[in-house]
């Protein structure tokens, strides 16, 4: 996914291809779809410019400020205020983030799709389905993006999700209304059913394949709260792709194990997205340190102690891999220090990175997301016993005790997101989470009260308008779209 940059900028200038100016101009030199896409090496060109859209960091970013994961850190000048306090509004610059990635990974996917249709598949008859395949597949994670993200509920099949793009405007100016979440639900079924037609094999952990298509499958399902197809999807994954162990489980996060990861998000240097320090574009650890995962690294973001309260003392992995543990200054006093803020930092660990410091790779689906699926999938179908053990053997692969078994659906699913939320912590999940699943597991935003003390508010309802993103204002200058609700 390197050294892309003169194709997009190429495929920029595709996009007003078809549009007139005022006087009627055609600029010498303006390159049109027919010229960039002649073989199947140009659309697997176009395929990897659509591919370097997709970044997850502000996804990571906005949930970390938006929830119980994180607390403003020592270094910190004044980022994510306004997240920490839920001063949120069509500006937010996360909010806008997510809305150009997928809407320009879906662009770019469309453009692929479109001009297949005038290239000669014989030329190479496997690589041309596979390119398809996956424009398919990233067109509708694209588009599940954006309706997890933009719509008010998931289960709602006349909630309005945003704007299905399914081809190249003629005209760039046109108003595109929003469409429903059914619609868009239909639009990425057909998509991953296209992309599994054509697309051979798993294509590794960098690409789209068989794999990603039935995790993306079992998500939406999830998230659909249709938990039998959800389920079965999940099974289909974790045949092929097994949960981590706690050695694997530590090496995946500095890109050394893969064992369940079952599609990433590329990040290396030289990349489009090697700048350091921009904090949500590429960096995952640049949205928590100015430099490094150290003391001296310049953390302005740190782990809320009320993550740290539930791992602290005990001998579970994911305390190692989420926090600097040696590097941490832990004030046994922070409760009564008014200055804790210097005296008590809790370095986030977790993209520490490899040959450059705060650079790892974006792990979208994991195959853990698979099993907890099924725990959620027992839970709604009232087995709380095997939701519990599900819950329990995750926690044995990451040593850490087995807890009570659940005995009724609020018990069930409250276990559930406990576990989520330590298990994903810093990946982006907890603000979704806390929407789709906070009320059946009697559970909501966990702030720790003394950071609380010291912002406006200390925790959402479930059911609060900010729970789902704003349509950012850009979008809303070019486009007459409704706006969601609260905003």
């Amino acid at each position: 996914m390197k050294n892309i940059f003169k194709f997009i900028y190429a495929c920029l200038i595709i996009s007003f291809a078809s549009c007139d100016d005022a006087i009627d101009i055609d600029q010498p030199g303006r390159l049109g779809a027919d010229n960039a896409f002649q073989s199947v090496t140009d659309l697997q060109s176009g395929l990897l410019g659509s591919y370097n859209f997709l970044d997850t960091t502000f996804e990571i970013g906005w949930t970390s400020a938006m929830t119980d994961e994180c607390y403003r850190g020592r270094d910190n000048g004044g980022q994510n205020t306004n997240e920490q306090n839920f001063n949120i509004n069509s500006s937010n610059g996360y909010a806008n983030g997510i809305w150009s990635s997928y809407y320009g990974a879906i662009g770019m996917a469309n453009r692929v799709i479109e001009a297949s249709a005038s290239i000669d598949r014989n030329e190479d008859p496997v690589a041309f389905d596979n390119i398809v395949g996956q424009a398919h597949a990233i067109r509708a994670f694209s588009h599940f993006g954006i309706l997890t993200w933009f719509s008010t509920d998931y289960t709602d099949d006349n909630a309005l999700a945003g704007l299905l793009l399914t081809s190249v405007p003629d005209d760039i100016f046109a108003q595109i209304p929003r469409s429903t979440n059914a619609e868009f639900y239909a639009q990425i079924a057909s998509d991953l059913d296209g992309a599994e037609s054509l697309i051979t094999g798993s294509s590794g952990v960098t690409f789209m394949g068989t794999d990603f298509i039935n995790a993306l499958r079992a998500r939406m399902h999830a998230y659909k709260g249709d938990y039998a197809t959800a389920a079965s999807y999940a099974q289909l994954v974790l045949d092929s792709k097994p949960v981590s162990d706690a050695a694997q489980f530590t090496a995946m996060f500095n890109d050394a194990d893969f064992t369940e990861v079952i599609f990433s998000l590329e990040r290396s240097i030289g990349d489009s997205y090697d700048g350091q320090g921009t904090a949500g574009g590429g960096w995952a650890g640049s949205l928590y340190a100015f430099i490094d995962a150290t003391e001296q690294g310049g953390p302005f973001m740190e782990m809320s102690r009320s993550v740290y309260n539930i791992l602290a003392g005990t001998s579970d992995v994911r305390l190692s891999r989420s926090l600097n543990v040696g590097e941490s200054i832990i004030d046994p006093g922070y409760e009564t220090n008014d200055n804790f803020i210097n005296d008590d930092v809790l370095l986030v660990y977790k993209y520490p990175g490899g040959t450059q410091p705060l650079l790892n790779d974006l792990k979208v689906f994991r195959s853990t997301e698979m099993h907890m699926i099924l725990a959620e999938a027992a839970a709604d179908a009232g087995d709380y016993a095997q939701a519990g053990a599900l819950v329990n053997a995750l926690r044995g692969l990451r040593t850490a005790s087995a807890l009570d078994i659940p005995t009724n659906e609020a018990d069930a699913f409250g276990m559930i997101l406990d576990e989520r939320r330590i298990e994903f912590l810093f990946e982006g999940h907890r603000w979704v989470d806390l929407k789709r699943l906070g009320d059946r597991g009697n559970r909501a935003m966990d702030r720790d009260s003394r950071e609380c003390s010291f912002l406006a508010d200390c925790t959402l309802s479930n059911s609060d308008f900010r729970y789902t993103l704003p349509i950012p204002v850009s979008e809303l200058t070019a486009n007459d779209v409704v706006q969601n609700p609260g905003y």
